[in-house]
């Protein structure tokens, strides 16, 4: 088959004009964002794409194209701010190694990114102007350093900051101090009025914070309500109270936020270093330990780390395990305390107190570990324990005597406070009736509707409910019109008064006429001799609970006093 006929080309001659192959395929690379340098093997440029002369440019060099390959290391040297000696290296390198070389370096603003590659007959430089990648990477790097609510430093800038600060106090002698700040009456507000309301809070407490520090101080927000401050630069201990007193009184000052006047506080607790060490995990322990302390001193105030504290932390905590270990090993135990009635002085019934008989340190009083047992939550399950025993317990008495259980306001935040005496109950054969659950004002203070609506399912199930320390809290009164409490509970303290105070009589005269018209039983609480019991009586009060009728008893022995 014969090959197809092409008509034939005119010859050219040698004074033609040719499409250059090489200045083509520059152009067609032209289209690519990084620049490109191609270098033959003696080094010198063959081609040179617009994005790379227009880095060049940079230093003064608008074309590249025949450009020696000392010549074009020069330029790439003032253009990204290397040394020549490092261009040099780099093609040798690239070429003996048989690896691309990389690096980047500043050009005056910009950010250029330098990447060459050996090739058979030469090398090629991809040259870019990373400029904006960079900063958008240094902006996010900043936003992850960042707290987002308030743009306070967050846990990672501050440990940074904090390990810089140490190495300057190595290597320049600087102390500095470390304060770290709790907010106080912030979980109410945020609660009650929503987290937006709480977010405005903590961005104007955050503004406050800035400006009372220096520009060389850091402000961190490393937790829900939780700040810590580095001052630098302390030259005495004073520089940190001066500061902490201006915090103290800066965030103590009253906010408005969606037209509502808000007024919260802070604790703060201070390390110095070197005094108080020179690690950073140990100086925030430190910290957070007087913070503990500056709380338990009653808030708004400021405490600087002291020794002793970590003693007294070890021996909290070792507490702390012994109580987990309690229930396990059977060392809680309940005493009872009779209350009499005083128209037919017969016990009517009897309050439960928890007892602790530890193996080593004896018998703990309430007051050490209850207050422990409720901070670190543990006060629930053995509150659960408390009540399953005191329905067991009080199973075995005479019909009609009732057994109080006192309830803390951690049980009542449990979603099992109902379903535990409902289980309680049955497991025992105890009637409803018989079972008394005691509350404070406390339980009240908390999740009103929610409260109520607990104490009308225990009311529903017929278990009676009291209100305990009657008389001590703000709004006793108004509480016995929200809910119908069927006992109040003197507190002891009025009943102390009767021999000390004009007014004692009257209180108790009050309280017990109010019980009286509210249809509720009135128990005096704390009686201990037979005046205080006599003017009790004339005052009208009902039942009577103290060291003159018993003290609290194992249940062996309180039934002796149930069956005379």
């Amino acid at each position: 088959m014969p090959l197809p006929i092409r008509a034939a080309r005119p010859a050219v001659s040698d004074s033609d004009t040719r499409p250059d192959p090489v200045g083509r395929l520059a152009t067609y690379l032209d289209g690519l964002d990084q620049g490109l340098l191609a270098l033959d093997d003696t080094g010198c440029v063959v081609i040179a794409t617009g994005p790379a002369r227009s880095i060049l440019s940079q230093s003064g060099h608008a074309s590249a194209v025949g450009m020696s390959g000392r010549a074009l290391l020069r330029v790439l040297a003032a253009a990204t701010g290397s040394g020549l000696n490092f261009g040099f290296s780099m093609l040798r390198r690239a070429k003996a190694e048989g690896v691309p070389m990389q690096c980047e370096a500043q050009s005056g603003q910009h950010v250029i990114s330098v990447r060459i590659q050996a090739v058979p007959d030469g090398w090629t430089v991809l040259l870019e102007d990373v400029t904006a990648r960079r900063m958008l990477e240094a902006q996010s790097a900043e936003l992850a350093r960042r707290d987002p609510l308030t743009g306070l430093a967050n846990r990672l800038m501050l440990r940074e900051n904090l390990d810089a600060s140490i190495e300057r106090l190595g290597r320049f002698a600087e102390p500095f101090a470390l304060l770290l700040l709790d907010l106080d009456r912030f979980k109410p507000v945020n609660d009650t009025l929503g987290h937006a309301v709480g977010d405005a809070l903590l961005a104007k407490v955050a503004d406050r914070l800035r400006s009372a520090v220096r520009a060389t101080d850091t402000v961190a927000r490393v937790g829900g309500d939780e700040f810590v401050v580095i001052q630098a630069a302390v030259g005495h201990p004073e520089d940190a109270a001066v500061l902490a007193r201006r915090l103290v009184d800066l965030i103590g000052r009253t906010y408005i936020i969606d037209g509502q006047l808000l007024t919260i506080g802070a604790s703060l607790g201070i390390a110095l270093a070197p005094q108080d060490g020179t690690d950073a995990d140990r100086l925030l322990k430190q910290a957070d330990l007087a913070l503990y302390r500056a709380k338990l001193e009653g808030r708004g105030t400021y405490q600087f780390f002291e020794p002793e504290m970590d003693v007294r932390m070890q021996a909290r905590r070792r507490l702390e395990l012994d109580i987990r270990q309690a229930l396990a090993r059977r060392e809680f135990l309940l005493h009872y305390q009779p209350q009499l009635n005083l128209e037919n002085q017969r016990l009517t019934g009897c309050e439960a107190l928890l007892r602790w008989k530890h193996p080593e340190r004896g018998t703990v009083p309430p007051s050490e570990f209850i207050p422990l047992a409720e901070e670190v939550g543990l006060i629930v399950p053995i509150g659960e324990w408390v009540i399953r025993q005191a329905c067991r317990d009080a199973a075995s008495w005479p019909a009609g005597i009732t057994v109080a259980v006192n309830v803390s306001p951690a049980q009542f935040k449990s979603d099992r406070l109902v379903e535990t005496i409902v289980s309680a109950l049955a497991m025992s054969g105890l009637a409803a009736d018989r079972l008394e659950i005691e509350i404070t004002e406390g339980v009240l203070l908390q999740n009103n509707e929610r409260t109520l609506e607990t104490l009308h399912r225990l009311r529903a199930l017929g278990v009676r409910v009291s209100m305990d320390d009657f008389g001590t809290g703000y709004s006793s009164l108004s509480y016995l019109r929200s809910f119908p409490f069927d006992k109040i509970k003197i507190d002891r303290s009025f009943v102390n008064d009767l021999s000390s105070k004009t007014d004692g009589d009257a209180i108790i005269r009050a309280i017990a006429g109010l019980g009286r018209s509210l249809g509720m039983t009135t128990v005096a609480e704390g009686v201990e001799t037979e005046e205080q019991m006599r003017r009790i009586r004339a005052e009208g009060c009902t039942d009577v609970q103290g060291y003159l009728i018993s003290r609290p008893v194992p249940v062996e022995q309180l039934l002796h006093l149930l069956n005379p």
